[in-house]
């Protein structure tokens, strides 16, 4: 086995291969500025793990692999046009830094890159890389709907918010692995376990994400802290406050999420005191810690060496700490 570095340098270098100059540059530019931008490329390292975990060369996945992060490249490039977002990992996003129509149309031709990629495997891999992609791109847009649905609703409930971020964030983290166990020619049992694997450390790190938006360090949690609360969103923490908050807590805490005050600070520290006190932060903790439960059980019954089952749960384990 490879260690994540490895993996890491693997990807880059093939990511190299699929950064080259092509007409329309108008169109391909904008590709080649997203995927450039960087991130730590977690899902398709996670791809390339998986394959080498089940006996098959890890190199034989790189396009797999690729997908996935074009895939996720094109989501963020949608998700950013979306959302009016100025900055993506620091940089212009890309309908500001060229415009709306461009970030669409590049946005666009990346889904069918990321489909093409495929094409260099034979039938029996091509299809069930496809027909898992197809259900996982579908789920992403359902769940990143549900996140814009909840932004006008206040009868969000908790199992709806769980569905929002295990369809919008957890699915994809769950297909890199399959993809990677689909590419090995494993087991459909196998390949339907490492699913599970990723999905729910990929629900597990999506609450964690929330949490840490909260109560995080900002020197290492990346972004800014109380980010969640200066946009109202309504996350894990924010739904179970309501719910075991008494009712004087609960319209005050309602009042909080309607007011945009141009100095936030005050807004997210008495926020925060809501979270602690009603228990919210603690509950919150108590299901990051289950769902990395759930995603540890699967390896039990996974016919796998314990070698490679202490690898996945180090590897989970160095993600949730953001060792990663």
């Amino acid at each position: 086995m490879q260690n994540i570095q490895s993996y890491q340098e693997a990807f880059l270098n093939h990511l190299d291969t699929f950064i080259k100059p092509k007409e329309p540059t108008s169109l391909y530019n904008p590709i080649h500025y997203i995927i450039k931008l960087g991130g730590k490329r977690l899902r398709p390292t996670l791809t390339l793990m998986t394959a080498e975990i089940f006996g098959c060369d890890y190199q034989k996945a790189l396009d797999a692999a690729l997908s996935v992060e074009v895939f996720h490249n094109f989501s963020l490039v949608h998700d950013d046009i979306m959302d009016d977002a100025p900055l993506r990992r620091g940089k212009e996003t890309v309908h500001e830094k060229w415009d709306i129509n461009t970030g669409i149309l590049s946005g666009d031709a990346m889904l069918i890159m990321a489909y093409q990629l495929f094409e260099n495997y034979e039938p029996k891999v091509f299809q069930s890389l496809a027909k898992l992609f197809s259900k996982t791109a579908l789920e992403v847009c359902e769940g990143q709907q549900y996140d814009v649905d909840f932004e006008t609703r206040d009868d969000v409930t908790i199992p709806e918010y769980l569905k929002m971020i295990e369809y919008k964030t957890a699915v994809l983290v769950g297909a890199a692995m399959k993809m990677g166990a689909i590419v090995a020619e494993a087991s459909e049992s196998c390949q339907n376990s490492m699913y599970e694997f990723g999905k729910n450390l990929g629900i597990a790190f999506q609450l964690q994400d929330d949490y840490l938006d909260a109560f995080g360090n900002p020197e290492t949690f990346g972004k800014q802290v109380g980010g969640d609360i200066i946009e109202n969103k309504k996350t894990y923490l924010y739904l179970n406050a309501l719910n075991f908050s008494s009712a004087e807590d609960k319209r005050q805490l309602e009042h909080l999420y309607s007011v945009n005050p141009s100095d936030p600070s005050e807004k997210i520290d008495t926020v925060k005191h809501y979270f602690i006190s009603s228990g919210s932060a603690e509950a919150t903790k108590k299901e990051i810690e289950n769902y990395t439960k759930k995603a540890f059980s699967v390896l039990e019954h996974l016919k796998i060496s314990e070698e490679n089952k202490h690898i996945l749960k180090t590897f989970g384990t160095n993600l949730m700490t953001r060792n990663v």
